[in-house]
């Protein structure tokens, strides 16, 4: 089969070398490369390897920690489905397109293996298979398994947890039968000896002898042994709910590196609460250090958007003020923020969504970094990449703008609007809102299309410099 068409390389500004750079790295007697199978048929879950955790698919997860691991070379997904190979692109692997014949539910993972191997256009001494539905791959821990192998230690070594579980089976009488150990003899745990469990995070080979024997287990075979927290599989919706569950806890990002921030509005910008009056007008209460961390995003030229279901001048009154994009009174989130960045030009990987509510899962799915406010809806919470320590209202925008890098020359002067004055508590009154909206014949709020104002136009000539 011709390499070149069988194999897609990652994108351009995440590519993975597909041959020694210098002499230095021709010299070297060892290389691995790491293969991670992911057919588009999974059963049990649709699709399981894009589903995300932490906002981040299964995909993408093994991928980083395989690139994250020194002694892999090169990374590559093995799959039958466009958008799995899409995802691998995108996260920076290359794809090997397998044919029907491997793909299907009765395909061997080895056979994947193999395929793969011979069409990289090069020999590896040593393969990693590593498998999407283990979310907490330790790039050490794979280090450890590879330096085994290339030193000669092992032929094969795999990731596995301590267990020290009874195990049964039913016979063909139904009746249980004890599997290794006597049903009579109940030692206690550290009178015991240990036992494994295969997580079936990483294997790793020496490619020569999979290719001899067409197993993953041959030779010398040992154990990379794990913490319980990183043997965690997903088989079912269950698995997934409980790993997502465990991620939103764990995991913490110091550093937000994005291109543009969207943030939800009632429940993120505000508290989600409302002061409402005798004549019925409402006012929001807002946090003054968010205005501070939006305007360090804004000079800098990193595009910014409230997003909003409702439509309301006081939404409107603080995006004038914030000098941001604001979009409102929409049903559907995740195509206008699609075609916001579409027509930005950007990256969906690469954008941030602040949410707190359940309408705003349909816009985690679109951009690359879905973030909750600390006090958000427990499905928000399960499905975030990163959940912020503080809660909607109370400095959560702050926080995200705070772990957004930007450069530290980007202080352009924000233009000089000639806004209606606001309360000095930051209370804002829709009611004075709406008369100076009509005031300055802005469109009526009770319009029933999506209201989409910009007024970030003319701080983005350089947004292609800074960010």
């Amino acid at each position: 089969m011709n390499y070149q068409s069988t194999l897609t390389p990652p994108a351009p500004t995440d590519r993975v070398a597909t041959a020694p750079a210098d002499d230095e790295s021709a010299a070297r007697q060892h290389r691995a490369v790491a293969i991670i199978p992911a057919r588009g048929g999974s059963k049990g879950i649709p699709l399981k390897n894009l589903q995300k955790v932490a906002g981040v698919s299964l995909l993408a997860r093994a991928i980083n920690a395989a690139k994250s691991t020194p002694s892999i070379d090169r990374v590559v997904v093995s799959t039958d489905h466009d958008g799995i190979a899409a995802e691998a692109i995108r996260a920076g692997a290359e794809v090997s397109h397998r044919p029907a014949d491997i793909a299907g539910d009765s395909a061997t993972s080895e056979s994947a293996l193999i395929y793969t191997l011979a069409n990289l256009g090069e020999e590896f001494d040593t393969t990693v298979f590593m498998q999407c539905t283990s979310p907490f791959i330790d790039s050490a821990s794979i280090d450890n398994a590879v330096a085994a192998v290339r030193d000669g230690e092992a032929d094969v070594v795999f990731s596995a947890v301590e267990d020290h579980s009874f195990l049964w089976r039913l016979d063909d009488g139904e009746s249980a039968v004890a599997v290794g150990h006597e049903a009579s003899f109940r030692p206690r745990r550290q009178d015991r000896a240990k036992h494994y469990n295969e997580t079936g995070a990483f294997y790793v080979m020496r490619t020569d002898g999979l290719l001899e024997n067409e197993h993953r287990f041959f030779g010398r075979v040992t154990i990379e042994e794990v913490p319980p927290e990183h043997a965690r599989e997903i088989d079912d919706m269950s698995d997934l709910s409980l790993v997502r569950a465990i991620a939103s806890t764990q995991e913490t990002a110091q550093v937000i590196d994005v291109d543009a921030l969207v943030t939800d509005f009632d429940g993120v910008h505000t508290d989600d609460g409302a002061y409402v009056d005798e004549d019925g007008n409402e006012q929001v209460r807002v946090h003054r250090g968010d205005g501070m961390g939006v305007s360090r995003l804004v000079k800098s030229g990193l595009p910014v958007m409230i997003l909003s279901k409702e439509r309301n001048p006081v939404v409107t009154r603080r995006a004038e003020k914030l000098h941001v994009d604001v979009t409102q009174g929409i049903d559907n989130k995740a195509q206008v923020l699609t075609s916001w960045i579409e027509e930005q030009g950007l990256d969906a990987a690469r954008v941030a969504y602040v949410g707190n509510d359940i309408n705003d899962l349909e816009a985690f799915d679109v951009v690359g970094w879905p973030i909750a406010v600390a006090d958000a809806h427990p499905k928000v919470l399960a499905a975030a990449r990163v959940v912020l320590d503080r809660p909607g209202g109370k400095g959560a925008v702050r926080e995200v703008c705070d772990l957004i890098p930007v450069p530290d020359q980007a202080t352009q002067q924000l233009p000089t609007r000639g806004l209606t004055s606001v309360l000095s508590s930051e209370r804002f009154d829709s009611h004075d809102a709406d008369a100076h909206q009509t005031s300055n014949q802005q469109p009526s709020i009770p319009q029933q299309q999506p209201l989409l104002t910009n007024h970030a136009e003319g701080l983005r000539t350089n947004r292609k410099q800074v960010s």
